[in-house]
């Protein structure tokens, strides 16, 4: 691939010297000394647009990905957690159709619980990815570009493109946990 812009970046909120940083060109690197020294990581995996990578916010050695194959004409569905810090990768889709993913999440109440945003809509998983749930309700079919969980509220803000903001409540969500 002739690219090499980074299109993600993510510091640990466990560990400041920690940092996680996806690319264009599907490369996946990890730097846990603040950036003196960076790892190439996820070698295995499909070499796709890096669309999110986000280190975890409730265990220092778990860090999710997601990929996107669209700007190649290939709609299929990639997200990978890696519990020891990008060493080795399981995947996430589950039962998710196969469609491009954006971003994904944890909540900051249960690491069992995961948002993800793709370019139709919003789903949930309350197992870790065995199974997802959709959270379309009225949310027109819009590429979701960002995802987070108000710490205060039980909201899921959804940031979609060239559309708007979008507020969910996940009460119930976190209810069936």
């Amino acid at each position: 691939m002739p690219w090499g812009t980074l299109t993600s970046v993510s510091e640990s909120p466990l560990r400041s010297t920690l940092l996680y940083t996806g690319a264009d060109d599907g490369r996946l690197h990890v730097t846990r000394d603040g950036g003196t020294t960076w790892t190439r990581i996820g070698e295995l995996l499909p070499e796709r647009w890096v669309s999110r990578v986000v280190a975890s916010r409730h265990d220092e050695a778990t860090v999710y990905v997601t990929l996107t194959g669209y700007r190649f004409n290939e709609f299929a569905a990639h997200m990978y957690v890696s519990r020891d810090y990008g060493q080795t990768w399981t995947s996430l889709v589950g039962n998710l159709p196969a469609e491009p993913i954006n971003v994904i999440g944890e909540d900051p109440t249960d690491a069992r619980i995961l948002y993800v945003g793709t370019d139709p809509g919003v789903y949930a998983s309350v197992d870790r990815r065995v199974t997802w749930m959709s959270l379309r309700g009225n949310l027109p079919t819009i590429p979701v570009h960002d995802l987070v969980v108000h710490p205060r509220e039980s909201d899921l803000v959804i940031a979609t493109h060239g559309r708007s903001i979008y507020i969910a409540d996940i009460t119930a969500v976190r209810a069936r946990r």
